[in-house]
């Protein structure tokens, strides 16, 4: 991200030294820059007049001992080199003075390289958990090539080595932003983001750092031996153990597929571990590795153990238990997986029913749906085809999510979702027998919700009026600006697929009105989890319902304070060059 840089000096003449005011300041323009030049007993010194937090005139401000004071908010700096006090406020830019023939002169030439400064500053913003520093950081690095993925291992390394808890909602935030760009509109790359890296600092702020533990000294056990140790050692809460296990088989030089095959395996060892979080969170990571490159892996892959040695485990749950006891219906069919497989391997037909079997997963008997989705995976489903129908239905039960539920129940459904998808995305990263046991998880899951479908909410719904696709998106933040339009919401967005409208714009705007709101972690997993799934859906109706029921999803959580958006919004016009202090009629004269 570096780029070469002006660094001969390059002197104007600003005006002559008579016109400053004794121990006084006046600014001159200089190619545009409003420079504010103050004499003071030690010498004469210039600086950007704008006001580095928030944009305001520094020649309103005042000087005591060379330290100039901002009155909006109180910011101090130093006249001589810039540098603040008060790190939310960052440094000042500086101009060299010279008095030559009874004249001020000032270099204007730019000194340093901007990107350096930018990413010094977000990695202030993030120890300090300083939302808008965060925002023009990022907006100034986004404007440079690849300025996306540098920003987003920034936060990653951050983030993984600041919370001792280890992966948390934070780092999941940024990766699912960083997932999502490429469907938002260009202008709200750089704020997708700002939420990620601003949800990072926040997970961080007040934490103790994460020291990892290092690998086996020397050569240790083969692969085969630390997935076992591994699994023993999560198996009895041991997270160090395993978090040696985990960074040992990447100094190793595992293979990704190697080491994603011994985490998920751990983590489809027990039901439904911490009701998903365990599996996502995983998945999350490799993702995140995905985009950042496997030298992160040590330390992005450590960071997981805590959550797998404490995580809660299903089977001890009575919802699990009783009055159905679905681990025992798991456990017989985790018995016959074997034999499904061989028999899958040699079906002669490819496997094509996912409705049917989606149908199945939604019903009301446990052990049909074990039994239903074994004879998928013996008739030629392969487990990602197993993974993709099972997430498809628990897309269904926020599509079909009946609003007479509790308001809190709509994270019942989305825990579902999120969890389905991301067995899904696993299996098709690695499809091993033993991930393929968290799809039966993930339908159990679906099974569970089931009397949240009652009475089932209509997927499609006609408003009765002619179709203007363009029209239709545009009126959709004027619905998301009013309280619970889940059915005005998924009415909008079925008629806009039905009318053949683009889906990348739909991306766009649900994308765009997820980034108005205040950061919630489930809107923000659900949206990108939809989006994941439409993409693999590509051209079946069942695309389309995946993107209804994230609409409804978002619909319910909307509109919030937005205080966010306020924040990113002052950092977008500093970055223009805006100015905050003055009212609009101000602005205009």
């Amino acid at each position: 991200m570096d780029r070469e840089h002006a660094t001969e000096a390059r002197f104007v003449r600003a005006f002559p030294l008579s016109e400053l005011p004794e121990m006084g300041c006046r600014t001159v323009t200089l190619e545009g820059r409003v420079i504010a030049v103050f004499q003071t007993i030690v010498g004469i010194f210039a600086v950007d007049n704008r006001c580095p937090h928030m944009g305001f005139p520094l020649d309103r401000g005042s000087v005591k001992d060379c330290i100039l004071t901002c009155h909006w908010h109180h910011a101090r700096f130093d006249l001589k080199s810039g540098g603040t006090f008060d790190q939310w406020a960052d440094d000042v830019g500086v101009f060299p003075v010279e008095v030559r023939d009874g004249a001020v002169w000032i270099d204007v030439a730019e000194h340093g390289d901007p990107n350096r400064r930018r990413v010094e500053r977000l990695r202030v913003g993030l120890e300090r958990d300083i939302p808008l520093v965060i925002g023009k950081s990022v907006i100034g690095l986004m404007q440079t090539d690849g300025g996306a993925r540098e920003t987003f291992k920034i936060g990653l390394e951050f983030g993984t080595r600041n919370r001792r808890a280890g992966w948390g909602s934070g780092l999941t935030i940024l990766t699912c932003m960083m997932n999502l760009l490429p469907h938002l509109a260009a202008d709200d790359r750089p704020r997708a983001l700002y939420h990620g890296l601003s949800a990072v600092a926040a997970d961080c702020a007040g934490q103790a750092p994460l020291f990892a533990v290092r690998p086996l000294p020397g050569p240790s056990g083969d692969m085969a031996t630390l997935k076992r140790w591994f699994r023993s050692f999560v198996e009895v809460r041991d997270s160090e153990g395993a978090e040696r296990c985990v960074v040992s088989a990447v100094r190793q030089r595992a293979s990704r597929r190697e080491v994603a095959d011994m985490m998920f395996g751990a983590a489809t060892d027990h039901r439904y571990l911490t009701i998903g979080h365990v599996l996502d969170f995983t998945n999350k990571a490799f993702e995140a590795l995905d985009h950042a490159g496997w030298e992160f892996a040590e330390q992005a892959l450590a960071s997981l153990a805590s959550s797998y040695a404490s995580g809660d485990r299903m089977e001890e749950s009575n919802s699990w238990r009783s009055p159905i006891d679905l681990i025992e219906i798991l456990e017989r069919a985790f018995e016959s997986l074997p034999a499904a497989l061989q028999a899958g391997r040699g079906a002669r037909q490819s496997w094509n029913r996912p409705d049917e079997l989606a149908n199945v997963v939604l019903g009301e008997d446990p052990q049909a749906i074990a039994d239903a989705m074994l004879a998928a995976l013996g008739d030629g489903c392969s487990p990602a085809e197993l993974g993709a129908t099972v997430a498809y239905a628990a897309a269904l039960r926020i599509g079909r999510f009946a609003l007479s539920n509790e308001f809190g129940d709509w994270d019942t459904a989305h825990h579902s979702f999120t969890f389905s998808n991301a067995v899904h995305q696993a299996l098709v990263r690695t499809p091993s027998a033993d991930l393929i046991r968290g799809a039966f998880d993930a339908a159990m899951s679906v099974y569970l919700t089931r009397f949240l479908n009652v009475p089932p909410a209509r997927l499609r719904q006609s408003n009765g009026r002619a179709i203007d696709s363009a029209g239709l998106l545009n009126e959709l933040p004027a619905i998301l600006d009013r309280q619970q339009q889940v059915d005005q919401t998924a009415t909008t967005v079925a008629a806009y697929l039905s009318a053949d409208g683009k889906p990348e714009a739909l991306l766009a705007a649900l994308g765009g009105a997820m980034l108005r709101e205040d950061r919630d972690f489930h809107t923000i997993q659900n949206i990108e989890a939809a989006f994941r799934q439409h993409s693999m859906l590509a051209g079946t109706h069942a695309a389309s319902d995946v993107l209804i029921a994230t609409a409804r999803y978002l619909a319910a959580h909307s509109p919030t304070a937005r205080a966010q958006r306020q924040t990113y919004q002052i950092a977008l016009k500093l970055s223009r060059g805006e100015h905050i202090f003055e009212d609009d009629e101000a602005a205009t004269q």
